[in-house]
């Protein structure tokens, strides 16, 4: 495919990085997009809006396809969490502007994560990483309880487990074997439970500069340990008490993963003694944190994204982000045990409620609705905008008393 057009390499551009096909053709660039993994190229329609296709399951192997094709990319942009350190890599090889190619495995695999952080001084809950489920008895017992255990890859919270207790360890056959990716688990974070206030926050950065777009906390139905963290998401402004401390931690954050441009998400928790760090991307943020940016930011965050690995400073460092409204999310889950979906009682009045953005439904009558322990497993979702907080929070609270699911047990 010889041709004089310039092309952006889109990397694993499948489900919510699909937005990245209609900024690059808007950009006046070819959309080459790289596809990874089973899981990306056996997405329906996964090749829709792209102007040539490339497989392949290696960096290397990507720019031999690049080059065979002749193509004249202009950036490499990591559209997926599964491929964020391929990206990463395959900018470096192509000389091309990327994020800090020798730590991109640390952006991704949990274990690197917690290694480097340690290398950087950065607090951290004190952890193992165990290669067996036979290791992980061990592990939970130095460590302490409460401990959480979590696959050093995936995402979407799939596979996290919550050892509250010695006990918990007596039965551990329900780990999960395959992570978000459909990709086998086989090594595992072992690390203690942090109790507090816990926060996602996302920026976007410029060769080395970093724009705090927003923040967003998990807020939760009562004071229990988790291991799921999506109930109410609520997000927040410079007023809440731990802003200051989560910003100023995410910054050294950022430089410590050699994250120089495009978006981040960044998760963390705030007890009386720090702010810990559970996990930092260098992507876009999934759920509903996009689509808020674009109705009530007035941003283009797949342009800006593309900008930066263009080598192009975005409007957005020019101009903070003010938000039109202020926004939340929550989550109808099935906390209690698997069954048939019977019906979900009270949805139809969600719809014509002030404040509704959007209503996302996973199941239907007569679907198997595992208990909600991941993204995936989400009965019901709902996105919510408002004035301001108290707003935000009261149509949270209209929507749970109207919404329930009927589960045949």
């Amino acid at each position: 495919m010889t041709t004089d057009r310039p092309a952006v390499l889109l990397v694993d551009p499948t489900f919510t990085g699909a937005g990245y096909k209609a900024a690059a053709r808007e950009l006046g660039f070819l959309v080459v997009s790289l596809y990874t993994c089973d899981y990306t190229a056996m997405a329906t329609d996964h090749a829709e809006g792209d102007d040539l296709s490339l497989y392949a399951d290696n960096p290397d192997h990507a720019v031999r396809l690049v080059t065979e094709a002749e193509l004249r990319i202009r950036a490499v942009v990591p559209a997926m969490e599964v491929s964020t350190h391929f990206a990463d890599r395959i900018a470096e090889l192509l000389k091309l502007p990327g994020n800090d190619h020798a730590l991109a495995t640390s952006r991704r695999d949990k274990a690197a994560m917690r290694k480097r952080a340690q290398q950087a001084g950065l607090s951290i809950p004190e952890f193992h990483v165990v290669n067996s489920p036979n290791e992980i008895a061990s592990a939970a017992l130095d460590i302490g309880f409460p401990a959480i255990l979590k696959p050093t890859l995936g995402a979407g919270s799939q596979g996290v487990t919550l050892l509250p207790d010695a006990e918990s360890l007596h039965d551990l056959n329900g780990l999960e074997t395959h992570d978000a990716f459909d990709m086998p688990i086989n090594q595992w974070l072992v690390e203690r439970y942090i109790r507090g206030r816990q926060f996602s926050v996302n920026f976007y950065s410029f060769e080395g500069e970093h724009r705090l777009v927003d923040m967003w906390e998990f807020r939760q139905p009562d004071d229990r340990d988790y291991d799921f963290p999506i109930w109410d998401n609520l997000q927040i402004d410079a007023s809440h008490p731990d802003w200051r401390r989560v910003e100023q931690y995410v910054r050294e954050v950022l430089d410590a993963f050699g994250i120089w441009r495009g978006p981040s998400h960044t998760e963390v928790k705030c007890s009386e003694d720090g702010v810990y760090l559970l996990e930092v991307a260098a992507r876009l943020p999934g759920g509903p944190m996009v689509g808020t940016w674009i109705e009530h930011g007035g941003m283009q965050p797949f342009h800006a994204a593309i900008r930066c690995f263009l080598g192009e400073r975005p409007a957005m460092f020019e101009t903070p982000v003010n938000f039109s409204a202020r926004c939340g999310a929550l989550a109808i889950r099935n906390d209690d045990a698997p069954g048939t979906l019977v019906a979900i009682h009270g949805l139809d009045s969600v719809y014509g409620l002030p404040g509704v953005d959007e209503v996302l439904v996973t199941y239907q009558p007569g679907d198997h609705v595992p208990v909600t322990r991941d993204d995936l497993t989400i009965p019901v979702g709902v996105y919510v905008s408002g004035a301001d907080s108290d707003e935000v929070i009261r149509t949270l609270g209209a929507i749970r008393s109207q919404v329930s699911l009927e589960i045949k047990r």
